[in-house]
């Protein structure tokens, strides 16, 4: 009996351990975040660097590089903290908005795999886009991370 209270315990949303979870949870988002965002910024530069330009374009491709890496390191924190949290509200009944988060986290996770993909692309020498469409496309984890943050402050349903 008194373990589960524990486990419950630590399981809810509004305990102390758990605003430390939420915190950090918060941290790693934000900064996977700030990856997605500027990952393709580098590929509309990759885009519009002239054939000729081997310094540029290898440099552009080392920053890809080891942007991706990174972001890809805060992302597993960010997704694991976010399950630990998802247990906690999935405990309590939490609405459809949390359903809805989910759905749009795979779709992030989603991007962040297609990122990699196109700087495959990129270091192949395969990458058939503009530096307009990958403008449009750094447009999308603004959006998703928009709506991301209304379902989980607002909770419309």
């Amino acid at each position: 009996m008194l373990r589960r209270r524990m486990t419950g315990y630590f399981l809810r949303g509004d305990n102390p351990p758990m605003l430390w979870i939420k915190a950090f949870h918060i941290v790693f988002v934000s900064a996977w975040f700030a990856g997605l965002f500027y990952l393709p910024r580098i590929f509309v530069n990759l885009a519009m660097v002239p054939a000729d330009s081997h310094a540029e374009r290898e440099r552009l491709l080392l920053m890809a590089r080891k942007l991706y890496r990174f972001t890809s390191l805060l992302m597993i924190p960010a997704i694991g903290l976010g399950i630990w949290l998802w247990l906690a509200y999935w405990r309590t009944g939490a609405g459809g908005w949390l359903h809805a988060k989910i759905a749009l986290v795979v779709l992030v996770v989603g991007y962040h795999h297609m990122c990699r993909a196109l700087l495959r692309q990129f270091e192949q020498f395969a990458n058939q886009r503009s530096d307009r469409w990958f403008r449009v496309f750094n447009e999308l984890p603004v959006i998703l991370l928009i709506v991301i943050v209304v379902l989980v402050v607002v909770k419309p349903f």
